[in-house]
């Protein structure tokens, strides 16, 4: 191990983080927020007390761009590195270094890639890289190096049709993974040892057809799932037996925002850190739906919508859980918000100009030393 906080510890920090942050700096909170068609990466600051942000710098992505791809992020669990997918040419993943003082970026390197993914993550050891390829239909599995440079991909798993998501669980014991093309939540058990993948007993859990599954989010208690389907806007909350790597429906609720017409094109959904809150965005209506986490069951009741950026295909809420930010792949801005501690609902703070296509947005927050 390289000296990783623990997810117990990191939580731990975020569940105390809303009233140490109170005070002036006792910690540092920056934003990475990656831009998929000037092919470049806005640096900024978020200052805890008044949830402005003040731009650092902002850095160029290797690679040639493809138009109207993403470019996903991914963060390394002791927060060292920012890993981010090429879509263009060529198909790579290129690490930074991120500086815990001033948040800059620093290249180190970057590794191939068998396709086009738009979506990344680490394991929970930060040793393994998974990726999942919508058009290419398949599930992938790098070796990360000591010095945060991904690998030649070890295994590739396929097929997996439109393959949209892939996250371990809290334990790094089972990895699950979301395919559009067939209405699956699939299930792999996980060697966290050989970073192999191997289909689970059973192999993954259905939703009802043309839902198609595209991000999921684990509850910090371990014990459920929110997955979003993107073809119509529901949010599906399952239980999740965490040792025996299995799923239960247990409630689906609408995302979308009432007298929406024309494709639904959901995106993206979130949970507070402490979890008494979920949002989830929709790009046609330009929307995010705010929902009440039951304490007792993990069920959702309806808080309200709210009108935001221009197709907002991702969002992001630190780690307080008071803010959360917003881009518009189509408004090329980032819109900011409040979160009402007991209510859950959204007040707008501040818009601000990005690059061109923002498609990710990654919050890192550091603990004074």
């Amino acid at each position: 191990m390289r000296g990783f906080l623990t997810q117990a510890l990191w939580l731990a920090f975020a569940a105390a983080a809303g009233s140490a942050l109170a005070s002036p700096g006792l910690a540092a909170t920056f934003v990475y927020v990656s831009n998929a068609e000037s092919n470049d990466i806005f640096v900024l600051r978020l200052d805890q007390q008044t949830g402005d942000l003040t731009l650092i710098e902002t850095v160029a992505i290797p690679g040639v761009v493809k138009s109207g791809m993403s470019t996903p992020m991914a963060l390394s669990p002791d927060r060292r590195f920012l890993f981010v997918a090429t879509r263009g040419e060529p198909k790579m993943v290129v690490t930074y270094a991120i500086d815990a003082q001033s948040g800059k970026l620093k290249y180190l390197g970057n590794g191939p890639l068998v396709d086009t993914m738009p979506f990344i993550a680490t394991d929970r050891t930060g040793r393994w890289l998974f990726a999942a390829s919508y058009q290419g239909h398949k599930l992938t599995v790098s070796p990360i190096a000591p010095n945060g440079v991904v690998q030649a991909t070890q295994q590739i798993l396929e097929p997996h049709a439109n393959s949209h998501s892939i996250l371990a669980d809290a334990k790094n014991r089972f990895v699950l993974a979301a395919t559009l093309g067939n209405d699956l939540l699939n299930v792999f058990k996980f060697d966290a040892k050989t970073g192999r993948l191997a289909a689970n007993t059973p192999p993954a859990a259905s939703v009802k057809a043309k839902t198609g599954p595209r991000h999921f989010v684990f509850h910090p208690n371990g014990k459920r799932v929110y997955l979003l389907g993107e073809l119509d806007a529901t949010i599906h909350v399952f239980d999740w037996d965490g040792n025996k790597g299995q799923l239960t429906e247990k409630q689906s609720v609408n995302a979308l925002f009432p007298g929406t017409t024309g494709r639904i094109a959901a995106a993206d959904l979130q949970l507070t850190p402490d979890a008494r809150f979920l949002y989830a965005s929709e790009r046609t209506s330009n929307t995010l739906a705010g929902f009440k986490v039951n304490a007792d069951d993990g069920t959702l009741s309806l808080i309200e919508f709210v009108p935001t950026e221009r197709e907002p295909r991702t969002f992001s809420i630190d780690a307080t859980g008071r803010y959360l930010l917003v881009a518009g792949q189509r408004s090329h801005r980032l819109s900011s918000y409040r979160i009402a501690p007991q209510t859950g609902k959204l007040t707008k703070l501040k818009d601000y100009a990005v690059g061109q296509n923002p498609t990710w947005i990654t919050i890192v927050e550091f603990p004074s030393r």
